[in-house]
């Protein structure tokens, strides 16, 4: 059986560019045809995930982890190697992301799903089943400016989980909510693991981290460090993290 996400030497690379410049220098390098300074989110990383399985991505601020999430959801492309994904594809990248602060709950449920590929027939289908498991029932016509936070999560969260995707990613998702709520995600995240959903999950918490994926993946500035089993990797990235900190703070003090 083909694995559920494939990535073959992927790389993607962005240009820097200056966040001020005078209109002069700014003409004086376009007419020089100056070169920009290329930086690569990516460099040649990959890695193979079988349907059902479930991956950690871990590293430090920038190294690539949300980059790397985006190309398996198809918000950006490759620019060298080769990312295959097969089946629908659903998750929580940001929180909040496609939501409106004018629009109310409802409204921003039907765009939500609408988004993440859900049909007004599937809509209609599962609409008070994705409202009972988010809990704003009493809320649901409010505009969402006067949500919380927590309240949000578990709208985004509850139409995600019930789109019945083949492949969820999420990215610090679950360390926002109380905890009867994390525990009502983690519970049907169970469900569709035995339904032999794969999962790909970004998170500095390593706690939640071992308790949805069985194998993790460990990036540094955008180069592929480690991978293995989700308790190794998370050791061994704790500690390189513990050791630089230290060498920090012998070097500031």
């Amino acid at each position: 059986m083909p694995p559920a996400i494939e990535f073959r030497k992927v790389s993607k690379i962005y240009y820097r560019h200056p966040s001020r410049a005078f209109l002069h220098r700014y003409l004086m390098d376009k007419w020089r045809r100056k070169r920009k300074e290329r930086f690569y989110a990516l460099r040649e990383v990959s890695f193979e995930l079988e349907e059902g399985g479930s991956l950690a991505v871990v590293g430090s601020n920038g190294a690539g982890k949300s980059t790397l999430l985006s190309l398996i959801a198809g918000l950006s492309f490759p620019d060298e190697g080769e990312v295959r994904v097969r089946g629908r594809v659903a998750g929580l990248l940001e929180l909040g992301s496609g939501f409106h602060p004018d629009l109310t709950g409802r409204e921003n449920l039907a765009v939500y799903a609408s988004l993440l590929g859900l049909s007004r027939t599937e809509l209609r289908r599962r609409f008070d089943e994705i409202v009972e498991f988010s809990g704003i029932g009493e809320f649901l016509d409010e505009p969402l400016r006067t949500y919380s936070a927590g309240m949000i999560l578990r709208l985004a969260f509850s139409v995600a989980i019930h789109v019945e995707a083949e492949v969820m990613l999420f990215d610090e998702i679950l360390a926002v909510g109380d905890q009867a709520f994390q525990a009502a995600c983690f519970e049907r995240i169970e469900e569709l693991r035995r339904r032999g959903c794969t999962f790909v999950c970004v998170s500095h918490a390593g706690e939640i981290l071992k308790r949805i994926c069985t194998r993790a993946l460990w990036l540094d500035a955008g180069r592929v460090v480690r991978e293995g089993p989700v308790r190794e990797v998370l050791e061994a990235y704790q500690a390189a993290s513990a050791a630089q900190a230290a060498a920090a703070g012998r070097q500031g003090g």
